[in-house]
């Protein structure tokens, strides 16, 4: 876990890293990467073509520091999902592999997220009673705590059965990561008062209430990053679609705010920081019998090294296997 200087104890195992995910490939990758090493203590091996990792490695004077597995393969970044898992020779897939075999604590991967979700439930595989696993990201909220976003867009057209139970995911979550006793959940509609939203949102309202968790009912997207409640639960299209509304409106403010001198610049840059996927790092993919972790697809250096770092914990704690535990929970009927 995380050291009182910022760095985390090493483990036995490393995080193994997809050199070849995001839109920039082993250039950022290896470098946040290397920066998760010698900065951050977190030990990692990075999987993917050969001859373009070790290059890269070179730059950075990291040549025989960092392991290098090798994987001829790359998944596009325009693969939805299925197509990901139809070869054996990718990153995705043979980092996966590593993670199943016990060879690697955590997996990280700015890859395409859909292509990251089906090789993470073939090749690691889903923990016990999960039926399809869910992106959490914690959203920093204006009461200073954070509201735990769950479905942020691995599955975009759930069941209400999937959305039941990505809030007992949610919850389980916020009280191992988080640290939050007795977490509150709400379900993201178009009103608060019970009946509103589409068929799915309001299939989901009715199952719901007989789930081992406080359930707040209805919330709206006003409630996000007001801290209403400690997690808010939807499908994976809505809650990435909220994702990135709140990351690009958070912008737009700061950007209105210096130009009219409403803030200063330390002020504004240290709202922007807490909002910016730098910080955070990614988001964890719940439900799985292993840790990964999901990086923005557009990630530089640091946010790789910070997803690293998250991977670290959340793997060194076991929260994100745990939080996938559901046999302490009725079953969603």
């Amino acid at each position: 876990m995380s050291r009182s200087d910022g760095t985390v104890a090493v483990s036995s195992r490393p995080v193994v890293v997809d050199a070849m995910g995001g839109d920039h490939g082993p250039v950022e990758t290896v470098a946040g990467a290397v920066t998760a090493r010698r900065e951050l203590g977190v030990p990692v091996v990075l999987v993917g073509r050969g001859e373009s990792v070790r290059v890269e490695l070179a730059r950075h004077g990291a040549t025989g520091e960092i392991d290098v597995v090798h994987a001829e393969d790359v998944v596009p970044m325009t693969e939805r999902g299925a197509g990901a898992v139809s070869s054996t020779t990718t990153s995705l897939t043979v980092g996966c592999d590593l993670v199943r075999q016990g060879r690697a604590s955590a997996f990280v991967s700015a890859g395409s997220t859909g292509a990251v979700v089906s090789c993470a439930i073939r090749g690691i595989g889903r923990a016990p009673g999960v039926l399809r696993p869910a992106l959490a990201v914690a959203l920093p909220s204006v009461t200073g705590g954070a509201t735990v976003l769950v479905d942020a867009g691995a599955t975009s057209d759930p069941t209400p059965e999937m959305i039941a139970q990505f809030a007992t995911l949610g919850a389980s979550y916020a009280r191992l990561v988080l640290g939050v006793a007795d977490p509150s959940v709400g379900l993201l509609s178009i009103g608060s008062e019970p009946g509103k939203g589409n068929r799915l949102t309001r299939r989901a309202g009715e199952l719901l209430p007989a789930l081992p968790l406080r359930f707040h009912g209805n919330v709206e997207g006003h409630d996000v990053l007001a801290g209403t409640v400690d997690v808010i639960v939807t499908d994976g299209f809505t809650g990435n679609v909220v994702l990135k509304n709140v990351e690009g409106s958070m912008r737009a403010a700061l950007t209105l705010m210096a130009r009219s001198g409403g803030a200063g610049a330390e002020e504004m840059r240290a709202v922007a920081l807490r909002y910016d996927p730098e910080t955070h790092g990614g988001a964890a993919l719940l439900g799985l019998a292993g840790t990964v972790v999901v990086a923005h697809g557009s990630s530089r250096a640091a946010t790789i090294a910070r997803a690293c770092a998250v991977a670290h914990d959340l793997s060194d704690g076991g929260a994100a296997e745990r939080s996938g535990d559901l046999s302490g929970a009725e079953p969603v009927r």
